[in-house]
């Protein structure tokens, strides 16, 4: 089956047994955006504008961490961009209002609340500077792309400062790997214990975004690679036979996650399409990974598997953060709606890697 149709097919199965709204509906809108693109389907590309267009006047919003969420968050960033830039059909697109509340909502998340290193920190509590490696996903693509649209550099360095912080805050140096949160436990300053694969996947998908669209000149892009190659190489040792990386990613006996697997997926695709990871180390580990997905975690009525619930720092008293935690705390359930959007840009990638059908 083709790859981008497998991504569709998600989409439709989301749609038709769960509400697509909250930043996991919004990210697998942002991969519809992608799959329409790449397949020239005018029919789907005007879905996912009719969708977006709901935000962020005509429709009932569930709690956001972050404003730009209202706005669409990154999928209708993407298509202002794409559209800005020439690369939608002439009119197809979005109104003049709609690209204002773009701008509208890069202004607030300039303006959002920080904790002491300048990272976006939980609005609710801002005085406990509460920080997760989840924002990476919610800011970075929305202010790069932003920036892109209106030619605003401030948008583009707030971008990268916020996926450079808090991978260098988060960052394990035992082994390359990234803890998800500060400030959720017992003692404030302690990091969570964690390398949880789908918060490394929150991490990954800004670096990846921001190798695929800086622009060539940016004096960010040597840094942003940089980090981008280390990354990649301290995730690869990590990867299960069957392709699919672990819930605890250095827990050899840990269960099998798919969301987290999603989104390295779509970095691998990303660096091997830009030449940035080498083929020869990189394209088997793609290729097995894409092939996992599909065998073990996209059932044939396309549900899905393995993906693990909403994990921000779990468990209780002393036990919160720790590894035991995320481990048994949270357990993998069907339909998860975290698996669609991640899983769906790993489809993405296999096309634009040339992967042109997946046994199923």
């Amino acid at each position: 089956m083709k790859p981008l149709d497998i991504s569709q097919s998600l989409f439709t199965r989301y749609e038709n047994t769960q509400i697509v709204q909250s930043y996991f509906g919004l990210l697998a809108i942002y991969a519809l955006a992608q799959t329409a693109v790449e397949s020239s389907n005018a029919r789907l590309l005007n879905k996912c504008i009719d969708m977006l267009n709901l935000y962020p006047d005509d429709m009932e919003h569930p709690h956001y961490n972050f404003e730009n969420y209202r706005a669409g968050g990154n999928g209708k960033a993407w298509l202002v961009m794409m559209d800005s830039t020439g690369k939608l059909e002439p009119g197809v697109g979005f109104s003049d209002r709609q690209k204002e509340i773009l701008r509208e909502y890069a202004e607030k998340t300039l303006n959002a609340p920080a904790d002491r290193d300048g990272i976006l920190c939980m609005p609710r509590t801002i005085e406990l500077e509460k920080i997760w490696i989840d924002v990476v996903t919610a800011v970075t693509p929305y202010m790069l792309f932003s920036g892109l649209t209106f030619n605003e550099q401030r948008y583009i360095d707030f971008a990268v400062e916020q996926c450079i912080k808090m991978y260098q805050i988060f960052l394990d140096p035992a082994c390359g790997l990234l803890h998800q949160s500060r400030g959720f436990m017992q003692d404030k300053e302690a990091f969570s214990e964690d390398h949880w694969s789908r918060g490394n996947g929150w991490g990954y998908i800004g670096f990846a975004d921001l190798v695929q669209y800086l622009p060539e000149d940016s004096p960010h892009r040597a840094k942003v690679e940089q980090y981008f190659k280390e990354f990649s190489a301290a995730m690869l040792p990590y990867q299960g036979a069957s392709g699919l990386w672990r819930q605890e990613m250095t827990v050899d006996s840990c269960w099998e996650e798919s969301s987290g697997t999603g989104l390295i997926l779509y970095g691998y695709g990303v660096g091997l399409r830009l030449g940035l990871l080498d083929k020869e180390t990189y394209y088997e580990p793609f290729t097995r990974g894409i092939q996992g997905l599909s065998d073990l975690c996209i059932n044939k009525d396309f549900s899905t598997e393995m993906s693990c619930p909403g994990c921000l720092c779990p468990g209780e008293g002393e036990r919160k953060g720790t590894i035991d935690a995320y481990i048994n705390d949270k357990k993998a359930i069907r339909d998860e709606p975290h698996s669609y959007g991640c899983i769906m840009l790993a489809m993405v990638e296999a096309h634009r890697n040339g992967i042109e059908d997946i046994p199923r």
